[in-house]
């Protein structure tokens, strides 16, 4: 399994359909040797499914290789190749709303009402290979009464991935299709740069086609290791 996923690597593109591999016909030996080889990268996230369970998402310390279990049960776990895994893509198209109704503002708001526009507006109109927009949240005089509101309106959405090195970064979908929450903290955990991003998965969290290739030439040199 760690060959064929050695191959799927090297021939992956950011842009292409990304690979499976099941490990319900594994023993647990196995299992715990695909886990010790992949390890755990920075990456990890939950997604939201509509009978109310979670999919666990990690990426492996290889870029673009990634651990993906549905539930409790073992049986439904994968190792996946690709830019992110697909249910992130799917959770986020299926389980959204294209509507994003704009209510009153509360007393006290400054800037929100037309930052609530603008998504709307550009939420409608993105489509596949348009290019992403991007909304910077910490330039714009909002104070945290427009903040809460628009948290509040756009909602919370199925997928949440976290980044973890120095600093860490925060990706959300919102219950709003095509807009999502891109947050950067510092090492002490405060925002230091807050974005809506309008548009398809935000590229922060998608590996890149040169992972793909650095992965598949570490995963062998990994997988020699092991057996020398």
């Amino acid at each position: 399994m760690l060959s064929n996923t050695a191959a799927a690597a090297r021939g992956q593109k950011s842009s292409a359909r990304t690979q499976l591999y099941r490990l319900s016909n594994l023993n647990d030996l196995e299992r715990n040797l695909i886990a010790e080889v992949l390890g755990e990268g920075e990456v990890a996230g939950v997604v939201a499914l509509p009978d109310g369970s979670q999919a666990e998402i990690q990426e492996s310390v290889l870029a673009g290789i990634w651990r993906v279990r549905i539930g409790t049960d073992p049986a439904h776990e994968y190792v996946e190749v690709g830019a992110i895994p697909q249910i992130v893509q799917r959770a986020a198209t299926d389980l959204t709303s294209t509507d994003l109704a704009i209510g009153t503002a509360p007393d006290g708001a400054m800037n929100v009402l037309p930052v609530l526009a603008e998504t709307r507006e550009r939420a409608r109109a993105w489509r596949p290979g348009m290019r992403t927009h991007v909304i910077n949240l910490t330039l714009l005089p909002m104070n945290d009464i427009d903040l809460a509101f628009l948290q509040q309106s756009v909602g919370n959405g199925p997928v949440q991935l976290v980044f973890r090195g120095y600093g860490a970064c925060r990706v959300q979908a919102t219950a709003t299709r095509n807009v999502w929450s891109v947050q950067f903290f510092n090492s002490i955990d405060n925002i230091i740069l807050d974005t809506l991003e309008i548009g398809g998965v935000p590229i922060v969290a998608l590996a890149a086609d040169e992972d793909f290739e650095d992965s598949a030439e570490r995963l062998q040199e990994i997988m020699k290791a092991y057996v020398t």
